[in-house]
């Protein structure tokens, strides 16, 4: 690890321990006790996206990716990062359930994970970025040090998408490996999937639409350790706007539940679908979340008391960070759980989650604060999700 970072951004600081009451916007929501931890920051820096790279844990140890880029303003519509300078891949690592984090350059190790492309800037000069290949097959899912991460090379679904995958909880990475079409018109991949035996493993991703523009959901599968990819369903007709970035959980052995990002015209949302034929046609199920400003991706996870935990940002005032739970399957949903609701503006979110052993839930996504500056770092929200009642 580079030098720069043993000062500041090994040892974490930890933030205010408690969220608190948000305003009228926010209708039923409620709070709940949570320590909020910085995962990287870095002055004139820009950290984002965890939702594009993925969430893994082995117990309380937690390993999580996120874009590393140069902050720029870039006026209050876009994101914040400057598209002239080059963004990485970074991991950042938890042994003790998200309390501190150790920061990981898989680049400068040969395990280049990352675009390197013209949508967010390019990777560090010096640092090739490998060619794709072919995937011989024979990965072995179920191993138990096992991580899977997918990556887009343009937003538009149109460029090959790729994959990696590990088995030592992502210290070193196989791939970068073609990811096959499977018979859509392009895929805009991120980080979603669900293993279903030695060599099989289904993927939600999201293709592109009839026009070739980013936008519709659908699953795809192998069963030869990921040498070829079959097209399973899609999840949902294609929209007029977009259906994007699922995040699924399997809650029996044929029924499986994903979160839909949605927009169409000036609505943004976060829909569900169901699969009780395991993933071979899919129904829609309910709107979990009705408005989120300007959008952001849901994170799905299955709580092992059985119940569903979504996480997500929501970009409009007051700007924070949420939960929902669920106790029927994805059918009906709690109020509102504010995690934190200070985000400086609408800069926010793309969550991941995932549960400790103990109970509590990690929850990682990207913000800014005023006392912080403008800079958006990656942050940690430990909380502990209410019992049911």
């Amino acid at each position: 690890m580079r030098n720069h970072f043993v000062i500041g951004f090994i040892i974490m600081t930890v933030l205010p321990a408690f969220a608190w009451a948000a305003g009228e916007e926010q209708g039923g929501a409620s709070t709940v006790d949570a320590k909020h931890v910085k995962v990287y920051y870095e002055k004139g820096r820009f950290g984002g996206w965890p939702a594009n790279y993925g969430m893994w844990n082995w117990g309380n140890e937690i390993l999580v990716g996120f874009s590393r880029g140069y902050y720029k303003d870039l006026g209050p519509t876009r994101h914040h990062i400057d598209r002239e300078k080059p963004e990485e891949h970074w991991l950042a690592r938890s042994l003790d359930g998200g309390e501190t984090w150790a920061l990981e350059y898989p680049a400068e190790k040969g395990y280049l994970i990352a675009q390197g492309d013209a949508l967010h800037g390019t990777e560090t000069p010096g640092l090739p970025v490998p060619e794709m290949r072919a995937c011989p097959g024979g990965i072995d899912f179920t191993h138990p040090d096992f991580a899977l991460t997918l990556r887009m090379t343009d937003i538009d679904a149109q460029s090959p998408s790729k994959f990696y995958y590990s088995y030592d909880r992502g210290h070193t990475w196989e791939g970068p490996f073609i990811l096959p079409n499977a018979g859509v018109n392009g895929i805009a991949a991120r980080t979603d999937y669900i293993v279903d035996g030695k060599h099989e493993c289904t993927l939600f991703q999201t293709a592109g639409k009839s026009d070739g523009s980013e936008g519709r959901p659908f699953c795809m599968r192998t069963t030869d350790g990921g040498k070829s990819w079959e097209f399973l369903s899609w999840i949902m007709p294609e929209p007029e706007g977009f259906g994007i970035m699922p995040s699924t959980v399997r809650i029996s052995k044929e029924t499986l539940v994903t979160t839909i990002r949605r927009r169409e015209i000036s609505n943004r949302w976060i829909a569900a679908y169901i699969s009780r034929d395991n993933g071979r046609s899919w129904e829609f199920l309910c709107d979990p979340v009705d408005t989120l400003g300007e959008g952001n991706p849901p994170s799905l996870i299955k709580l092992a008391d059985g119940r569903l935990c979504l996480t997500y940002g929501v970009r409009m005032r007051p700007f924070r960070i949420a939960a929902k739970l669920s106790s029927d399957g994805g059918q009906t949903w709690s109020d509102e759980i504010v995690l934190r609701d200070d985000g400086y503006d609408r800069d926010i979110g793309y969550v991941r989650s995932v549960q400790r052993p103990d109970g509590k839930v990690v929850t990682t996504y990207y913000i800014n604060e005023r006392s912080t500056g403008p800079e958006r770092y990656i942050a940690a929200t430990l909380w502990a999700p209410h019992a049911e009642e």
